[in-house]
């Protein structure tokens, strides 16, 4: 499974480029207000596995709850390191690697 281009977003995490994206349209669930928020992360020159992350956090398109939370890259980056440290292989050709969020720091939206 590669990720589409459209939509995503290119990150630099220790020299190596990845590629992550979130959903664009929130499922019905999510869009209620249910979670995970999914996040997909994959190395952007090679086709190895997909890094999916499951987030304690509103899609940013919810139709219940408040302004969310953004997504930043510094998170991005955090989440990527702490799935390379529990074994994830990105240029290897797998199956997804599938991982919970680490404790990130949770911003308010500014107004």
């Amino acid at each position: 499974m590669a990720l589409t281009k459209k939509g995503s977003r290119l990150i630099t995490v220790d020299s190596v480029v990845y590629r992550w994206r979130v959903r664009g349209r929130p499922t019905y669930a999510q869009a209620l207000g249910d979670r995970p928020l999914t996040l997909a992360v994959e190395q952007a020159d090679c086709k190895g596995g997909v890094l999916l992350v499951d987030l304690p956090q509103d899609h940013p398109s919810n139709w219940i709850s408040g302004p969310p939370v953004p997504l930043r890259p510094s998170m991005v980056a955090t989440i990527t390191r702490k799935a390379l440290s529990e074994g994830r292989r990105p240029g290897e050709p797998a199956t997804a690697f599938r991982t919970t969020a680490p404790d990130v720091p949770q911003e308010p939206p500014t107004p």
